[in-house]
């Protein structure tokens, strides 16, 4: 039985963080087992907020330290193919084919792409920002994906690359790309070591994978905890306190964790013991994953680039048929295969 396609991914943004972790990462091990999986590095995405030269500039180190983290983590290249969108030149004719069957009010409605485009400090929305869904509509039907990974303040992405599905399937008259699913996850966005926002790169507020012990220490020790406990004896508040959250995420003692959560309630513990035996879990937790990052940099130089090669020869394999076949579909092909078998027959006949 052919297994299902999903289609998960990420902006090249650099090394992956614990929010990059406990949203994704935990969940696409699973998920490279149980499905025939397609991990788009989406550069092209990039360029919807940032079409500056410098930030183009960083997205070759960004691409090599965002799959290695991958690798670090358990992502096996052999399970699951991790391509370069931009280096599919077919998913630039399948977005222009979609592009011509959507209404501008339509991509007006959807909600995420005002609040990009003010994250953003955008003055203006780029023609390419308010694509941006139609792009990652033909990332998701280039692979013929029936799976998507994704979080609910996304899904409107997903329910337009269905509803562009059915479109196409309707005006062509054929069933030809299937009706790609959400997958929901249970986990929350893990907040950052300040407390007030979900960890970001750029909010200054992460924990890396690649992170040494000095590093880690340092964050951890500076993390912040209950603002009104200004004493050890004074009872603390445990529920949105990051250092619990941590602990719930990343200490696999969970009566070590119980027992901290009850003294920290009764005023029992200091905030400096809870956050050392903090650092001891999650530096256990991140040392294989560091062990393991180290490996794959000490081989051969190529090595990460002949892995992105390979599944963007895979990836590009499967979109030259998608988009062959689309055009079949919709009769673009009729004209030039016309053209061409007039001239080849006019070329054979002056032999």
């Amino acid at each position: 039985m052919k297994r299902k396609v999903m289609l998960t991914g990420d902006r090249p943004t650099g090394a992956l963080h614990l929010g990059h972790y406990v949203g994704s990462v935990v969940n696409r091990l699973k998920f490279q087992e149980e499905y025939e999986t397609y991990f788009i590095i989406a550069d092209l995405h990039t360029l919807t907020t940032k079409p500056d030269l410098k930030s183009i500039g960083t997205i070759p180190s960004n691409v090599r330290e965002m799959v290695l983290d991958y690798l670090a983590c358990g992502i096996n290249p052999d399970k699951v193919s991790i391509y370069l969108q931009s280096a599919i030149p077919e998913l630039f004719e399948l977005h222009l084919i979609f592009s011509m069957i959507v209404t501008v009010a339509r991509l007006q409605r959807i909600p995420s792409i005002k609040d990009m485009s003010i994250a953003a400090g955008l003055k203006e929305i780029p023609y390419g920002l308010l694509g941006y869904p139609v792009l990652m509509s033909a990332d998701i039907l280039m692979t013929k994906a029936n799976l998507v990974p994704v979080g609910r303040d996304n899904e409107s992405h997903i329910e337009f690359a269905r509803e562009l599905a059915r479109r196409f399937n309707h005006l062509y008259k054929n069933n030809f790309f299937p009706i790609p699913e959400s997958v929901f996850t249970d986990s929350r966005p893990l907040v950052g070591i300040y407390g007030k926002n979900k960890m970001s790169k750029s909010l200054n507020n992460a924990i890396f994978l690649n992170d040494d012990e000095n590093l880690l220490e340092k964050k951890i020790m500076s993390m912040y905890t209950d603002p009104n406990r200004i004493r050890a004896d004074i009872p603390g508040n445990v529920e949105g306190n990051p250092v619990f959250i941590y602990h719930s995420f990343f200490n696999g003692n969970h009566e070590e964790v119980e027992d901290l959560k009850s003294r920290y309630k009764k005023g029992k513990v200091g905030d400096v013991e809870v956050k050392k035996k903090l650092f001891l879990a999650l530096n256990s937790f991140l040392k294989p994953i560091r062990d393991k990052r180290s490996f794959y940099e000490a081989k051969k130089k190529d090595y990460i680039d002949e892995i992105i090669f390979d599944g963007t020869s895979k990836a590009r394999f499967v979109a030259n048929k998608v988009v062959k076949d689309v055009k079949d579909l919709i009769g673009l092909s009729k004209t030039w295969n016309g053209i061409k078998y007039s001239a080849e027959k006019k070329f054979k006949n002056e032999e």
